[in-house]
């Protein structure tokens, strides 16, 4: 047997029982990694307001996650295409229960900022193998729209972190925001044992046997008769250097920079939406309900993206989502009103979880072929990682010295190099196969 053809033959498959599945697996997890990485932005907003923390500890607290995140990111890549996504899922998974639960009983700011770096390394892992196990499973045509809906599952943590941060915190302290995410992920770990490998993956390291059966209980599984798959395509180089050489140099360069972008606009200005409300001298409770109403945008904003990435293709659903943004960003700054500033600041927020859904959960894991794509994706999130180290000591000094509008002339600024990047070196991938895109 030299091929088992398991792209082709997943490509073929109706969706069904099976494809729920997974989604549900693989969901439950990345709904604790978005969740967990929004309830920073409540907690450092009650850490700063008790005097548990400084503005300067709070920056060292969100670049610390992104430390985290990067050597997560990074690490996981070569774990998952050298020992499989299922293994690499559980292990990020399990660090990051258990750190989260230490983290509710940190004596001080510097623990806790300690701790948080462990938990950045399960959440750096966790958004690579997510998305990129979704994506080797799902069949070509419907695969923006899944894993649309799967970023969707994942930013539905900012709104219930912020709602649940609105009751819990006031009650219980900012610590139970940490046991709650811990216990989940625990549970969550439990649950996903059930989880399959990636038949593409075993087929990709000549695990041919085991492919196939897998293949066949998932065909099994399908309703009606099944169509005949494509023929097999060439087995892809596992080679590192091929990223390093076109065409897969060129993607590489637009993940990158896209990934930079959308990192900074999350974390250089979504969750900092709290501190910024108090600095400005609104209470606790007032920007609570200020960030809970522009937070209903990333749900919104990432089913958008779910149901346009097909239908609109990729690239053109980035430039378009990322123009509408520039120019909302352009207005929020000058906003006074205290109702228009929600408002604003909503209509802002869904052009950026548009793009949060196409680039975290779409577009980025579909550029490179299956042998090396957790590499691939997880060298692109280092970067964007890696960059927003620095991103939270950039925002305070923008907001010090030049309030919100500093920060925002900073988003607007990366939200234009994206979209010159995506015209530069963008494909389309909507509708394709995997193993075609791979070899374009």
């Amino acid at each position: 047997m030299n091929s088992v053809n398991a792209g082709g033959r997943l490509d073929r498959l109706p969706i069904s029982a099976f494809h729920r599945r997974v989604f549900t697996l693989v969901a439950i997890g990345m709904f604790f990694d978005g969740f967990d990485i929004y309830i920073a932005g409540t907690v450092l907003g009650t850490t700063l307001k008790t005097g548990f923390s400084t503005m300067a500890q709070n920056a060292q607290f969100v670049s610390s996650t992104f430390l985290g995140m990067m050597i997560g990111s990074f690490v996981t890549g070569f774990l998952g295409d050298r020992f499989g996504r299922r293994f690499t899922y559980q292990a990020n998974l399990a660090l990051f229960g258990l750190a989260s639960i230490a983290a509710a009983f940190a004596p001080n700011m510097e623990v806790l900022i300690a701790l948080r770096f462990l938990m950045g390394v399960g959440l750096g892992a966790e958004n690579v193998v997510g998305y990129s196990t979704l994506t080797e499973f799902v069949p070509a045509k419907q695969r923006g729209r899944w894993l649309g809906f799967m970023a969707v599952v994942v930013v539905t943590g900012l709104p219930v972190a912020v709602l649940i941060s609105t009751v819990m915190i006031p009650a219980f302290g900012w610590r139970s925001m940490f046991v709650l995410g811990g216990i989940g992920a625990l549970v969550v770990w439990w649950i996903r044992k059930a989880l399959p490998e990636s038949p593409r993956w075993l087929e990709s390291v000549g695990r041919l046997n085991e492919a196939d059966l897998l293949l066949r209980r998932i065909e099994a599984e399908s309703p009606g008769e099944l169509a005949k798959p494509r023929p097999p395509s060439p087995p892809p180089s596992r080679a590192l250097s091929t990223l390093l050489a076109p065409p897969l140099l060129g993607r590489m360069i637009l993940g990158s920079i896209a990934l930079i972008v959308i990192n900074t606009l999350i974390y250089g200005f979504i969750t900092w939406l709290p501190t910024f409300f108090v600095k400005q001298g609104l209470s606790i409770a007032t920007s609570f309900n200020f960030v809970l109403i522009m937070s209903l945008g990333a749900p919104v904003g990432s089913a958008i993206g779910a149901l346009t990435a097909d239908r609109w293709g990729r690239k053109r659903t980035l430039v378009v989502s990322s123009l509408i943004a520039i120019l909302f960003g352009l207005i929020y700054p000058f906003v006074k009103d205290a109702v228009l500033l929600p408002i604003v600041g909503l209509a802002l927020t869904v052009p950026i979880y548009v793009l949060v859904a196409l680039l975290f959960g779409i577009y980025i894991p579909e550029l490179f072929p299956t042998a090396v794509r957790l590499r691939a994706s997880g060298i692109c999130n280092t970067f964007g990682r890696g960059a927003t180290i620095v991103t939270p000591f950039i925002v305070v000094n923008l907001f010090t010295d030049y309030g919100v509008l500093g920060v925002v002339t900073l988003m607007v600024g990366l939200m234009a190099l994206l979209v010159v990047t995506v015209l530069a070196f963008g494909i389309e991938p909507s509708g394709r196969s995997l193993e075609d895109v791979a070899a374009e």
